[in-house]
């Protein structure tokens, strides 16, 4: 694959013939080495909600054990996403990415006020998933990472319309001791050094109890520059003594987008009895990340030029329990959590004040006297999440020709939300009431509800074929309640639109609340075929759903559920005395009236269904231990996602996507935003003795297609598009009696990909000033560890 724009039918067409060439020149290869010891080990995973051998499972699962994850030198949700090659995401810094799988993604999520995600994102077996974007977890002792693409809505619910991602931490254990502590020391190209410090034990205090604690202090070096600059603001007449000249010389800083990150993890196993078992985890997290994580290409590589403080701090804590037993021949399960999770953040909004409020309109903000004051913009912004979830599971045994799970699910996941723009010196009658110096004030409570019952039943039809139906009945009721907008002293809506006092604490009074029902099913249907103990094929229709919600823009309608509908065709096979695993699936997914989310007038999320979308694509990954000790590891996706109607940009009364227009936004035909057409990672690992050490080599290279970042026409030409990307890691390292050196490489020719490309309002406004937010230049680091 070629470094730049790569021509999308040319990708597809070489990625094919990579893949079908690299699998026969396996299998010849190792059928030239038959009888020597290269079996692969089995990968267990618990995608179906108990524990199975993963090329039994029909369903398109990639995994990512706990000795991989250390393998490949993953700590954050970065890391591992991008050797999921049916995974894509959008990132504006540590805690605030956006997943997506397969190419469902419009663009324009994780506003605090925008739609749930598409894609689940579990902690074992409790959902984690917020409107901001998924945890980002550290992963330290985590048994493996677990991607299911497609529709999981059966087993997994709303949020799992496109997939589910699951992170499976690992569990105390009665067997007996175990202890290992881990210290890392690394140097960023460009920018600063870093950290890690982590550690775990694992202590039975008797036959029947044990404890798991697990800790970690990190820190990330920065490696992006503020630099020295001014921005000058005009009032618009000819008289140069009213303009006004800010400069940001207090906040020049080299590298100073770093990040902290401190957290832990205490869990319980009590065994109640022969059948009974208990498991109480506490998990919690505290990441402070400095700067900006994306860079003005006008300025240079790696350069912005901010005027106002930028930080981030994201604290949250999960209590979760787990109950597993049986009554009769039935197997019970309770998973239940609570999460609480705050993120603070401070925002430099200085292009918005520039390119919407002066250029717009005139430079005209005044304080009490009617002088003209500075009137550059900052945020000070507050989300507080809380969410409960409880789930009970019946399963039947699995020795049955007749097998089936059934259970219910309730979900409540509040969010308050504080976004406080602020121009200092403005006049208390500009101000918002009760909060001085406040140009516009969102002060919002949000709570979506969820509640389902589900099934899902298999049946040996003959001791090769067997059928799995499932269903998943859900209710949502989510809405919305407080007050957003300007004070009475400026514009027509904020305090001027309120209909009643205060709802939500802290705000001046209310002028929206508004709130939206919703049901239905999500069914699946499928055929698996085992060919023998070794292979299988399976076929799949599915569906995913996604809730509906409110506008924060009170003029707006409601925006609706969506739906996925997805038609698949997989494989799970063994080769050559188990040393070649080759698996993969073909799908087609219609997306139905699909939400999709702008930044409209003031800067506000609108979110409306636009039309649908027609996806296209073929995964495969390949596992191969050609001689004994060198293990080749191989992932690709391809994925044509693009729009099967018009995108007008508006709907009718109803709330339904117009398709008819003159001059359509994306037309008919338009790929779909953020997803590469093209995706793929490949890893050599050889493990060899040297000495009396356990030693070994790995390479790793990772790389997709280009990729555009908004869906409409007029934002990409302004935004343009992002080239393809190709990065190398390299490491190494012994082992000898529990005592393990290694040191690596990340990106080793310090390539500068673009992972996402942002402003801080509507593109048609602040477009002339965007961002790239780039991956991590070359990062070398040094490993010293001792397990216990």
């Amino acid at each position: 694959m070629s470094s730049g724009s790569v021509r999308f039918k040319k990708a597809g067409v070489y990625s094919a013939a990579l893949l079908a060439s690299t699998m026969l020149s396996g299998v010849a290869y190792a059928q030239a080495q038959s009888g020597q010891n290269t079996a692969l080990e089995e990968v267990v995973v618990t995608a179906q909600k108990r524990s199975e051998n993963l090329q039994d499972v029909p369903v398109s699962i990639q995994a990512l054990g706990g000795e991989k994850l250390d393998q490949l030198q993953i700590s954050a949700f970065a890391d591992y996403v991008q050797y999921l090659p049916s995974v894509s995401f959008t990132s504006s810094g540590p805690g605030f990415g956006q997943v997506y799988m397969r190419g469902v993604a419009s663009g324009g999520d994780g506003n605090h006020s925008g739609s749930l995600p598409s894609v689940g994102v579990y902690l074992d077996e409790q959902p984690v998933t917020t409107i901001q974007g998924a945890l980002d977890i550290h992963v330290y002792d985590v048994a493996r990472v677990e991607a299911l693409a497609g529709p999981q809505g059966t087993l997994y619910g709303a949020s799992s319309q496109a997939g589910t991602l699951r992170i499976i931490t690992n569990k105390p254990s009665t067997a007996g001791f175990s202890a290992g502590v881990d210290v890392e020391l690394n140097k960023v190209a460009h920018g600063d050094s870093g950290h890690a410090l982590e550690g775990f034990v694992n202590v039975p205090l008797s036959d029947k109890i044990a404890v798991r604690l697990v800790g970690w202090d990190v820190r990330d070096g920065g490696y992006i520059d503020n630099v020295a600059g001014t921005r000058t603001y005009t009032r618009g007449d000819t008289n140069p003594a009213n303009d006004f000249t800010i400069n940001n010389r207090a906040r020049v800083r080299e590298d100073y987008n770093s990040v902290y990150t401190q957290g832990g993890r205490a869990a319980l196993r009590v065994e109640l009895d022969d059948n009974w078992v208990v498991t109480p985890q506490v998990m919690g997290q505290v990441q402070k990340s400095n700067g900006s994580f994306s860079y003005d290409p006008k300025l240079g590589d790696l350069k912005v030029k901010r005027f106002y403080p930028e930080s981030a701090k994201d604290k949250w804590y999960q209590a979760a329990m787990t109950i597993e037993g049986q009554v009769a021949n039935l197997d019970v399960t309770y998973a239940g959590s609570y999460l609480k999770r705050k993120t603070e953040t401070n925002s430099d909004y200085t292009d918005y004040s520039f390119f919407y409020d002066q250029v717009g309109y005139g430079f005209y903000w005044t304080d009490n006297a009617g002088n003209l004051v500075n009137p550059s913009q900052f945020i000070q912004g507050q989300d507080d999440y809380k969410k409960e979830s409880h789930e009970i599971r019946i399963a039947s045994p699995q020795d049955q020709k007749l097998r089936f799970v059934v259970g219910g699910f309730y979900q409540k996941q509040t969010h308050d939300i504080f976004q406080n723009y602020r121009i200092p010196d403005i006049g208390s009658s500009i101000s918002v009431p009760g909060y001085t110096g406040t140009i516009w004030l969102t002060k919002q409570q949000r709570v979506d509800r969820d509640k389902a019952v589900f099934g899902q039943a298999e049946y040996d039809i003959t001791d090769k074929l067997m059928l799995t139906t499932g269903i998943r009945f859900f209710k949502a009721h989510n809405t919305l309640v407080g007050f957003y907008g300007y004070g009475t002293g400026y514009g027509s809506t904020g305090e001027r639109a309120c209909f009643k006092a205060a709802v939500v604490p802290g705000s001046p009074c209310t002028n929206l609340d508004k709130g939206v029902k919703e049901s239905g099913n999500s069914p699946k249907v499928t055929l698996t075929y085992k060919l023998d103990d070794d292979r299988l094929v399976y076929a799949t229709y599915s569906k995913g759903f996604r809730p509906g919600g409110i506008n924060r823009r009170s003029t707006l309608a409601p925006y609706r559920a969506d739906y996925l509908k997805n038609y698949e065709a997989g494989w799970k096979t063994t080769w050559l005395n188990n040393s070649f695993r080759w698996n993969g699936a073909v799908f087609m997914e219609d997306w139905q009236n699909f939400q999709f989310s702008i930044l409209g007038a003031n800067g506000l999320t609108e979110i409306k269904n636009a039309n649908q979308a027609r996806i296209k694509g073929i995964e495969s990954d390949i596992t191969w231990v050609p001689v004994q000790g060198l293990t080749i590891n191989a992932g690709a996706a391809y994925t044509d996602a693009q729009l099967t109607a018009n995108y007008c940009g508006f709907t009718d009364a109803a709330g339904n996507p117009v398709t008819t227009c003159a001059s359509p936004q994306a037309p008919d035909g338009t790929s779909l935003p953020v997803t590469p057409k093209f995706k793929a990672n490949l890893t050599a690992r050889y493990d060899f003795s040297f000495g009396e050490w356990d030693s070994y080599v790995q390479g790793s290279v990772v790389g997709q297609s280009s990729t555009w970042t908004d869906l409409r026409l007029s934002d990409r030409s302004t935004l343009g598009q992002q080239k393809g990307w190709q990065t190398f890691d390299l490491s190494g390292g012994m082992d000898k009696d529990g005592l393990s050196i290694g040191f690596y490489m990340k990106n080793v020719f310090d390539k500068r990909a673009s992972l996402d490309r942002n402003a801080q309002c509507a593109i048609s406004v602040c477009g002339a000033q965007y961002y790239i937010a780039p991956n991590q230049p070359r990062t070398i680091g040094v490993k010293l560890g001792k397990a216990f």
